[in-house]
């Protein structure tokens, strides 16, 4: 005699059944300071005396980046391609960065440009000597229009490329998470490689510019 596994006047569990297909969702972002839920698109704050990027929602944002004691300055969302940007290799070696990668933003606490490139640890600072950037400064005015704390000199010259952009802090961010994330082994492999394309290819695009053909094979490191 075969037994109903369903008990009388009790229906089958049909959403526990579809439960068990779901994949559970992502926990979304909050803002750091109110703890609402952000879109993927949202503000930030960064706090100079910490140099910490805080995730924000648009009133936090608003709100702290007003305060008079400017503890808080809100990122803006500028981001341009200089595509006249003068930087010969010679002006490049003089800066001593051990990469083909660089990030320069200007820190207002201790008042002098600071020189990062990206590594499989981290953000790493490089010693900036005076006289090579001061040359640099000179001969690109527009990095006088830079934010300081908040907005960078973004340099990618890894495989043969030639690319400078004006971009918002929390962009370098991003890509430092990439590197630090994705390398694998000696050269990164060529997985991280792909995501570094694709990071500096959707930047192209979010500056109105064409994407730029990358000039190595995909996945060789010569950074």
């Amino acid at each position: 005699m075969s037994q109903n596994p369903t008990p009388p006047n009790q229906e089958p569990d049909v959403f526990g059944t579809l439960r068990r297909f779901v994949r559970p969702r992502k926990p979304a972002e909050q803002c750091d300071l109110c703890s609402v839920e952000l879109g993927p698109d949202h503000s930030h704050l960064f706090e100079p005396a910490t140099r910490q990027l805080l995730c924000a929602c648009d009133a936090c944002a608003l709100l702290f980046s007003a305060q008079a004691d400017t503890r808080y300055r809100r990122v803006p969302r500028r981001l341009r391609a200089l595509a006249d940007f003068r930087l010969t290799d010679a002006q490049w070696d003089a800066l001593l960065i051990p990469v083909g990668m660089a990030f320069f933003s200007y820190n207002s606490v201790e008042q002098r440009m600071m020189a990062l490139y990206p590594s499989p640890a981290g953000a790493t600072e490089s010693l900036l000597p005076l006289e090579a950037w001061t040359e640099i400064a000179t001969d690109n005015p527009t990095l006088a229009d830079m934010a300081p704390d908040v907005e960078a000199l973004l340099v990618n010259r890894v495989r043969g490329r030639r690319e400078y952009y004006l971009v918002p802090i929390n962009k370098y961010y991003r890509l430092v998470g990439l590197m630090r994330m994705g390398w694998r082994g000696l050269s990164g492999g060529p997985d991280v490689w792909r995501e570094i394309d694709a990071f500096f290819a959707q930047l192209q695009r979010r500056c109105g510019g064409p994407v730029a053909p990358n000039p190595a094979a995909q996945g060789e490191a010569h950074a």
